[in-house]
């Protein structure tokens, strides 16, 4: 059921609220590049790219974020070394991943991830722009990448820094996002569109209660490598 129009105004008084009371946990710091797993053996090379969850925003380092994380799952499945690359932007919508850090990335990748679509539904860009930044970026990295795999845009309703009526308007947003993700992943064979099932526990998100925590981020990551064609 879509949101009533009298929902609107509540929705927009909640966003402004949440950022002017949210103090969002900075992006991780030290090394971008690493390797998880074994020492011998050919080494997978993947990467993640996107918004502040690529740049392991609620996590320390990137070893504890989402690119860490995804490796050591990686690692574990195939008893393979795997080199990871991570490149996100606090604050990046598609079209700043499409142009500014799309081209940081590594060419002759096994796989990639994309985390994207945040920043885009709370922007309020519209679906059409949504369309054209990604299959860009989508293109980009199959040009890159063996695999890719797109996530779908987390529950913004279950996040416990969201207010109600907010939550509920952001999903709509999300999810008309989703559609044209589904429908451009769903085009290209060697590119895979995951969502996220069931309902986040309370150790999944960081203490600014918007960004998932190391737990999260581990448990996102062994969702998102059981996509993964390696």
């Amino acid at each position: 059921m879509r949101m009533r129009r009298l929902h609107l105004p509540i929705a927009a008084a909640q966003g402004m609220w949440l950022r002017s009371t949210t103090k969002v946990a900075p992006p991780a710091s030290g090394p971008t590049r690493g390797r998880a797993g074994p020492r011998a053996g050919e080494a997978l090379r993947v990467a993640v790219i996107g918004e502040s969850t690529a740049a392991g925003c609620g996590v320390t380092s990137h070893t504890d974020g989402f690119a860490g994380s995804l490796a050591r799952e990686l690692a574990a499945r195939t008893r393979r070394p795997v080199d990871w690359q991570v490149v996100g932007r606090l604050g990046a919508t598609a079209r700043r991943i499409r142009h500014r850090l799309l081209p940081q990335l590594d060419e002759d990748l096994d796989a990639a991830v994309l985390l994207a679509g945040v920043n885009d539904v709370m922007g309020r860009r519209s679906p059409e722009e949504w369309r054209d930044d990604l299959t860009a970026i989508v293109d980009g990295l199959t040009a890159r990448a063996a695999h890719v795999v797109v996530a779908g845009t987390p529950p913004f309703a279950l996040f416990p820094a969201m207010p109600a009526t907010l939550g509920r308007y952001l999903t709509e947003r999300a999810t008309a996002l989703d559609d044209v993700a589904q429908h451009i992943c769903a085009s290209r064979p060697r590119v895979t569109w995951v969502t996220m099932p069931g309902v986040p526990g309370p150790d999944f998100f960081a203490t600014d209660r918007f960004h998932p925590s190391a737990v999260g981020y581990g448990h996102w990551a062994k969702v998102i490598a059981g996509h993964v064609r390696l």
